[in-house]
């Protein structure tokens, strides 16, 4: 889900490639992607991978002619001469504010509200990104979300996490971190299974490592191999053998959309994966809205709200409702798409939010946004976002339906704002890529017309 996204400051980071060649220039633009992946922060987020930091390569292309006479005049004057190695800039790290007096007083309330913010160039850094945009709760990504293995989480990340946490108020049990999207513990295949689960129990004793007691993860797939009963069996079987190697965090099942082969699209199916789970205690469930309203449970109303709990209690148990998803979808009801979308904008509508966060079934957990951040300055989206939940607590003065209606507009209004930037900055980037390689084409066609007269003479 969960558009792999910073919220308080964007970061550029530029790589020049400079070669005599093309060959090596396009060794060195592979070693940027991968990068570039490595630093991807945001679920189809849903956590928004829009919010990563950006990466821009340079490089200079050289024309076949250029390349062989740069090798006649080498081998002319008798140098050995090798192609320049791509050199990298150094990163740079990013520059955020670490005094908590100097960020807006978030809101006192019951309802833990937040979204899943970027931890770009550090997990430390997500604390300062949620307090950026006057979250009482966050989630962050523990490493890479799309690569099996990431740098261990060094010591001064760690110690540097717990103290902001606790500078900036913020209680273990309301930080929801997501785990990685190439791991599926339902995969009947021994080998991929053992894999994911490698890469599962290394989130997890992160989490444990960074004092944190909440885990969220996709449940995983069938990939059409297996039953979704033998599916659901690995799952709880990995989960059995997590809570062996770990002491203290609770693993969290996220509810899916239920599209192709993913199990956990129905309330069924992580109920059987929790009756499976021998310590009870350690497992828990977290509730995307986007994903429940595309596998068909409709929460646009309040009673339709209060039946899809009342069959949640039902079928799980209310107690292990451990987190939230908060998202809207683009798609339609039972459409077993995950598409998120921004509150208020999609087919779900804000007024059913307002119901979510004035159930006390849902206060002092984690209420996390994967909404679209479209890059806003400072996250302005999710700012508004949140302010505008905050507006359906039960202590809320204002008259209820004005404040749906009010807040909706308001988000939406920010909303188009941030799209209209985002679709500016997207178009000045082309620009300026189409600029250059005009250039670019100008310069060869120039330099070969020119080789061409040597030649000639």
């Amino acid at each position: 889900m969960v558009s792999t996204r910073s919220t308080s400051k964007a970061v550029s980071v530029i790589t020049a490639v400079s070669t005599s060649s093309g060959r090596p220039a396009k060794r060195a633009r592979a070693s940027v992607s991968a990068a570039e992946v490595e630093l991807d922060e945001i679920d189809d987020p849903s956590p928004s991978e829009r919010d990563a930091p950006s990466i821009t390569v340079a490089s200079k292309k050289a024309t076949k002619n250029r390349v062989s006479k740069t090798r006649e005049v080498v081998k002319v004057s008798g140098e050995d001469e090798e192609p320049k190695e791509a050199r990298k800039k150094p990163r740079k790290k990013l520059q955020l504010e670490t005094d908590p007096t100097t960020y807006a007083p978030r809101a006192q309330s019951a309802w833990k509200i937040g979204a899943h913010v970027s931890a770009a160039g550090g997990v430390e850094n997500a604390v300062l990104n949620a307090a950026s945009i006057g979250a009482n709760a966050f989630a962050l990504f523990l490493k890479s979300q799309r690569k099996w293995a990431g740098p261990p989480l060094s010591e001064d990340s760690r110690a540097t996490f717990t103290e902001r946490l606790k500078s900036f108020g913020y209680e273990a049990k309301h930080v929801l971190p997501h785990g990685n999207y190439l791991v599926n513990m339902g995969n009947p295949d021994a080998d991929v299974r053992e894999k994911s689960y490698a890469c599962f129990v290394d989130e997890l004793k992160r989490c444990e490592a960074l004092e944190l007691t909440l885990f969220n993860f996709h449940p995983g797939s069938t990939v059409g191999a297996c039953t979704v009963e033998e599916s659901l069996k690995y799952i709880a079987e990995c989960i059995n053998r997590a809570h062996q190697e770990t002491q203290t965090v609770c693993i969290v099942i996220e509810n899916m959309a239920g599209a192709g082969n993913v199990v956990g699209g129905e309330f069924e199916h992580i109920a059987k994966i929790i009756e499976q789970v021998r310590d009870k205690t350690r497992v828990g469930v977290c509730v995307d809205t986007c994903h429940a309203f595309a596998a068909g449970y409709d929460i646009r109303t309040e009673k339709g709200w209060n039946e899809t709990m009342t069959q949640f209690d039902t079928t799980i148990g209310i107690q292990y409702l451990r987190g939230m998803h908060l998202n809207d979808s683009k798609a339609t009801l039972g459409s077993k798409k995950d598409r998120h979308d921004n509150l208020g904008c999609g087919k779900i509508g804000l007024d059913a939010f307002s119901h979510i966060v004035s159930d006390p079934r849902t206060r002092d957990i984690p209420l996390i946004l994967e909404t679209p951040s479209h890059e806003s300055k400072d996250g302005a989206v999710w700012r508004a976002e949140i302010a505008a939940l905050h507006a359906f607590v039960p202590d809320s003065a204002s008259d209820r339906r004005k404040t749906v209606s009010q807040a909706a507009s308001e988000v939406r209004e920010v909303v188009e704002v941030a799209v209209k930037a985002e679709n500016e900055a997207k178009k000045a980037k082309e620009v300026k890529r189409g600029t250059k390689r005009k250039k670019a084409a100008s310069k060869d066609g120039n330099e070969e017309d020119g080789d061409e007269d040597d030649e000639d003479v």
